[in-house]
């Protein structure tokens, strides 16, 4: 494996045993909460692989539902953080199940609202506190949290990608990595998009203004969190 960063071994700081199960589970969580835009009101959290069979001894699902609560990875509350959600008026189940494709590391999120609005979220640990998104809402995706990531839902159509790509660049902001996905020609598409800095949310106002635009989130997680 290529060396990266001292990190890639130990891991960051952080409350749990394991930066694969706790670190990188937190991180998870987080990201699912930022995507989600909103304090779920139900939250169903499915572990697979590895982490099925030993979230409970390495705590990982504290470690997810501390991400949830967009608890940082060294936050000593995330020892509690199953109390604090249902305190806070959060429905949690757990669930295990099996994919062959998947990570072993992985869960995935379904989140809801009080009024019905849901996403799900599925998410790799992939060491040293490391993630992958794998697939929000049934499309199939793959990056990062490490950077920005804007996430832009639109029906499929001729230079969509192109138009957010030109806009971007037009007010400076690199991009890092794209990644694509639809549910077929013409129907429900996202785009994925790592970007060296956080888009303004008057840009991201620019990108929801386009035809065939249906939704757009900057999942960042070193910026502070903004819901409603």
């Amino acid at each position: 494996m290529r060396f990266k960063d001292v990190f890639s071994i130990i891991g960051p700081s952080m409350v749990g045993p394991s930066s694969s199960h706790t670190a990188g589970a937190v991180v998870i969580g987080r990201t699912a909460r930022r995507i989600f835009g909103a304090f779920p009101a139900e939250a169903e959290i499915v572990f697979y692989g590895s982490f099925a069979d030993t979230y409970r001894g390495h705590g990982t699902d504290l470690a997810v539902v501390g991400g949830l609560m967009d608890f940082p990875a060294d936050d000593i509350r995330i020892r509690h953080s199953l109390t604090l959600a249902e305190e806070a008026g959060m429905r949690l189940s757990f669930k295990t199940a099996s994919h062959a494709a998947y990570h072993p590391n992985t869960v995935l999120l379904k989140l809801k609202e009080a009024s019905g609005r849901e996403d799900t979220i599925l998410g790799a640990s992939i060491g040293g506190g490391n993630v992958e998104l794998l697939g929000i809402n049934g499309f199939d995706v793959k990056c990062t949290m490490n950077y920005p990531v804007l996430i832009v839902f639109h029906q499929d159509t001729p230079g969509m990608v192109a138009r957010i790509s030109t806009i971007l660049g037009h007010s400076g902001v690199n991009i890092g990595y794209m990644d694509v996905d639809r549910k077929g020609r013409g129907r429900e598409a996202v785009t994925v998009v790592e970007t060296d800095e956080a888009v303004s949310p008057e840009l991201m106002a620019v990108i929801r203004s386009l035809d065939h635009v249906h939704r757009v989130i900057l999942a960042d997680l070193n910026q502070r969190r903004q819901e409603g």
